[in-house]
């Protein structure tokens, strides 16, 4: 695949579970996306990019997903923090500055009760089948705590691929933010789930979104918009979303680890379905 960059997105253990079911179906049919030239993760697409280019096979992936034999270890947040995120989110809205509603959310997390740090981190490297980071180009996104401020992570920036991606699954109000060289930064789907619009010099761009098109966003500026921006920069671009199947998987708690192996089943599933609309794109 010349010149693909892959963009997958944010939406919990439920996102990385069906992401992987749809890379893992579209190969079925004989379409690799681990062909891309680059990927960019944001949270769970973070987790499912580093371990992409792990080393490990498809197969596998897809294993860890959907036998709870083989799944690592998760935590459930509470509901009352699922709530209270929610809650918070929706009071946002109040606010007329997109960026001062992503920089609100963002602090919010260095005044929540979370599990600790360590115990978050073990977390993420339990679902990374390698530590290294890949050789090819693979970057998260994260959002500096105090200022909301936009960060990229990949392998030139001097820190480990762990702190990286937990960094980007870093869900304000539920996980603990990461601490990376004296800096506190949390889920870069804050910004936007996708950060698609981020993607520069890319002829074809190959979007996985867990939350789909029509998912508000605190800056107001959701996938379909940076689908448009990235066609006025001259890419062309491919969308997957949850199909209905899939969106039942997903239910309503997206962080619920009982929804991994639904969520991979039904996303291997579409995956293969869609594999003749992504192969003719790719031509």
């Amino acid at each position: 695949m010349n010149d693909v960059a892959l963009v997958l997105g944010g939406g919990g253990v439920a996102g990385v579970a069906w992401i992987t079911g749809v890379i893992a179906g579209l190969a079925d049919e004989g379409i690799d996306l681990r062909d891309a030239q680059r990927i960019l993760g944001t949270s769970a697409g973070a987790t499912v990019g580093a371990q992409l280019w792990s080393g490990a096979s498809l197969d596998e992936l897809f294993v860890r997903q959907a036998d709870p034999a083989h799944q690592t270890p998760e935590l459930s947040p509470p509901f009352s923090a699922l709530r209270a995120l929610f809650t918070a989110v929706q009071d946002l809205a109040q606010v007329s500055d997109p960026d001062e509603r992503v920089r609100k959310v963002a602090r919010m997390a260095l005044d929540s009760e979370t599990v600790s740090e360590p115990e978050r981190r073990a977390i993420i490297a339990g679902r990374l089948p390698s530590h290294a980071w890949p050789s090819k180009h693979f970057a998260t996104t994260a959002l500096d705590a105090e200022t909301g401020a936009l960060r990229l992570f990949d392998a030139a920036s001097g820190v480990s691929l762990v702190d990286a991606v937990a960094a980007s699954c870093a869900v304000p109000m539920i996980w603990p933010a990461t601490t990376i060289q004296g800096k506190r930064y949390v889920d870069g789907g804050m910004r936007s789930a996708e950060n698609a619009d981020l993607i520069e010099g890319a002829s074809t761009v190959v979007i996985l979104s867990p939350s789909g098109l029509n998912t508000p966003t605190l800056r107001g500026v959701g996938l379909r918009k940076e689908i448009e921006m990235l066609e006025r920069k001259g890419s062309r671009v491919a969308v997957i979303e949850p199909d209905a199947a899939a969106r039942t998987a997903i239910g309503f708690n997206p962080l619920d680890p009982d929804t991994r192996t639904p969520c991979a089943e039904a996303g291997r599933t579409q995956g293969r379905r869609d594999a003749s609309r992504i192969g003719a794109f790719l031509r």
